[in-house]
């Protein structure tokens, strides 16, 4: 099993940086053609355009060749082919020249950002349009200025791709990460990179208990889609499963609960950023954003939560050319995102109902787990044995033991182990 660290994980992100992804088109498929060199059974299904899924209809593919604005000086500026954030996403072609106070209705900058580019799009009203910086736009001289944008839409298809990877029981763990937005670091690609690598960890893991289904969608129409082509497979066995986006930076830990509030993906999520460290966020639902609004939504209600680093809308360079793989994005913070992952699944894999085997408290010391000369420190250290023991009556799962005891579940794997070994404990599972 390849060995994982931040450094590949951030190459795989820097690889993707290039393509202009968008919720159809060629950035789409080339973005799955990289995940598919690491991921080879990774199907890609197509939806054709027009195509109504619930309320929503899949809209034509869009494909920008060129798009730019000439300064009355000769100047190239918001040249697409520099930053694909230039352009709005979705414009439409356009041929026009305007005086600079015409052209301001046309760009988007963000004063309290002056050195960012701003991201907008346009998906569903077809308009045109620039991002520009604010220290650039300031700049701007008066007089002619000629646009050019040149872009087609066509009736094709929003492609998506999945893993599913088969597991002792046919009840599945969900996974979701998204793959629309152009050059953007926490909020894209870092999602892309740590759920690619955490397929081929699962797939390397022996004796998994549940079926994994692994997918990367374009954000809202893609999991839309993808409900509605599967929602009677999904609803009869996900048990549970997490929206996996803006997991690079290195400055906390977050989660998003289901609508519900009380699933497994709830307990695990939450335990697992409390006890990564002690700079988490916990969200409530009306913070929702991302794709957790479909898996939950009414007549839905999959158990699909969200795990992030710092949430979307919660940093500053979100949605914006700051959002980068250099101050933002970066090989510890990925790795960061990349252990979350793993010990939430590894929680909801190991999350067993532990029961005594012995009546009354066993006798430690002929287990070897009691030292036969007693302090009054003895008691201290031993206490977490005893805990996991007296919770273990078969009504409690071991992540609610762990909470129960203040560890993080992932002390108590060797631990209960042991004491089954030792035929003091017993473990099932419902």
């Amino acid at each position: 099993m390849q060995i994982v660290s931040g450094h590949i994980l951030h190459n795989l992100a820097k690889k993707l940086w290039p393509f202009n992804r968008s919720i159809t088109g060629n950035g789409v498929r080339q973005t799955l053609a990289i995940i598919k060199k690491h991921l080879p059974d990774l199907e890609c299904i197509e939806i054709p355009s027009n195509t109504k899924v619930f309320d929503w209809t899949i809209p034509q593919e869009w494909i920008v060749r060129e798009a730019y604005i000439i300064s009355p000086s000769g100047k190239k500026i918001c040249d697409f082919h520099k930053n694909n954030l230039h352009l709005i996403g979705y414009s439409e072609s356009k041929k026009i020249k305007l005086k600079l106070s015409d052209l301001q209705n046309y760009l988007h900058s963000l004063p309290e950002q002056p050195s960012a580019i701003p991201y907008i799009t346009s998906y569903y009203e077809k308009r045109w349009g620039f991002c520009i910086s604010q220290e650039q736009r300031d700049i701007l001289e008066d007089g002619i200025y000629e646009v050019f944008i040149d872009t087609d839409f066509y009736d094709g298809y929003l492609t998506y791709g999945e893993v599913f990877i088969r597991g002792s029981s046919d009840k599945e763990i969900l996974l979701s990460t998204y793959i629309c937005h152009p050059s953007m670091a926490n909020n894209e690609l870092s999602g892309i990179s740590v759920t690619t690598f955490i397929v081929k960890w699962l797939k390397g893991l022996k004796n998994r208990r549940y079926s994994y289904r692994i997918v990367f969608l374009p954000e809202t129409i893609g999991s839309i889609a993808f409900i509605h082509k599967n929602i009677d497979h999904l609803k009869a066995k996900i048990i549970a499963g997490y929206v996996v986006t803006c997991v690079g930076d290195d400055r906390n830990y977050s989660f998003l609960p289901t609508r519900i509030g009380n699933t497994i993906s709830d307990t695990i999520g939450m335990h697992v950023v409390k006890n990564l460290c002690s700079n988490y966020k916990i969200f409530k639902w009306n913070d929702r954003g991302s794709d957790e609004r479909q898996y939950c939504s009414p007549g839905v209600d999959l158990p699909i939560a969200s795990l992030m680093r710092t949430k979307y809308a919660e940093y500053p360079e979100y949605h914006t050319s700051l959002d980068d793989l250099l101050s933002v994005v970066t090989p510890k913070g990925l790795m960061g995102g990349y252990k979350m992952i793993k010990l939430a699944i590894e929680a909801i894999e190991k999350n067993c109902y532990p029961i005594t085997k012995i009546k009354c408290e066993p006798f430690l010391s002929k287990h070897g787990l009691y030292p036969t000369l007693s302090t009054k420190f003895t008691k201290k250290n031993i206490a977490l044995i005893s805990n996991l023991i007296t919770w273990s009556d078969g009504t409690k799962s071991l992540i609610e033991i762990a909470d129960n005891c203040g560890v993080p579940v992932w002390i108590l794997y060797s631990l209960l182990n042991k004491l089954k070994k030792l035929n003091i404990l017993n473990i099932h599972y419902k």
